[in-house]
């Protein structure tokens, strides 16, 4: 089973450049803007991994009554995913979609 620690913050994107504000509900995981994230976590929240490349979005899959992101790490090629957030761009959400 997978442990979660709970890592909310502020942080600027690697990707586009812009300030993202923490979720408030849970952590936030990736730029709602662009919906690029980074690989640093082996499980949610741990930090650990070394590899930290860019976290490129390919692709969205059913969540139970939500989806998920599907990503592959630009650098490891490693596949991750993150579930969508509230205020995450709908357009590159249903652009995604498309890719199934």
């Amino acid at each position: 089973m997978k442990r979660f620690n709970m890592i909310d913050e502020d942080f600027k994107c690697e990707n586009c450049g812009k300030l993202v504000s923490k979720l408030n509900y849970s952590a936030r995981d990736h730029c709602p803007y662009c919906l690029y994230s980074k690989h640093v976590d082996n499980n949610p929240g741990d930090r650990i991994n070394l590899c930290h490349g860019m976290l490129k979005p390919i692709g969205i899959e059913k969540f139970k009554d939500s989806f998920k992101i599907i990503y592959q790490c630009e650098k490891c090629k490693k596949l991750h995913k993150n579930i969508i957030a509230k205020d995450d761009d709908m357009d590159l959400i249903i652009k995604l979609s498309n890719n199934l």
